[in-house]
């Protein structure tokens, strides 16, 4: 059963028509019926309540106004963002494979020394640097006035 903070993709008529977060469930004044509390992920974001039965929020297909509607609960398919040693991906959750790491330092968590940084940019300005780095505005904007 959807929960709350739960994403679901809500069908009608089996084309999936919006992705919702569940706010709040509770029960309803009449047995075995539930409120539940969307808001709809669309441009502007609304709220709405809908009163569904337990069977109905866990994804059996229900009629609303004579269309045929399903409430499914989305799976974050984690294991999609784990990247393989070998992959030159920016973003890996892979410990071993940091991009954010200081490539000329051996140590984990060691602050990029300034020979290291002095190193990088004459990498960059040679064009041997291929994965990017990040520069500082005041100096990008110092750069640009001296070669004006």
């Amino acid at each position: 059963m959807a929960t709350e903070n739960d994403i679901v993709l809500v069908y009608l008529e089996d084309s999936p028509i919006f992705f919702a977060r569940v706010e709040a469930i509770w029960p309803d004044v009449k047995k075995d019926w539930f409120n539940i509390e969307l808001l709809v992920l669309q441009v502007p974001v609304k709220l709405i309540v809908w009163t569904l039965k337990d069977i109905y929020i866990n994804g059996i297909e229900f009629f609303m106004g004579g269309k045929k509607m399903r409430m499914e609960v989305v799976q974050v398919p984690r294991d999609e963002f784990e990247m393989d040693e070998d992959s030159n991906t920016a973003f890996s959750q892979s410990k071993n494979n940091n991009p954010f790491s200081n490539k000329n330092s051996n140590k984990k968590n060691q602050a990029p020394r300034d020979t290291d940084l002095e190193e990088s940019q004459k990498e960059s300005a040679s064009g041997a640097d291929k994965t990017g780095h990040v520069v500082s505005l005041a100096d990008f904007q110092k750069k640009k006035k001296d070669n004006q």
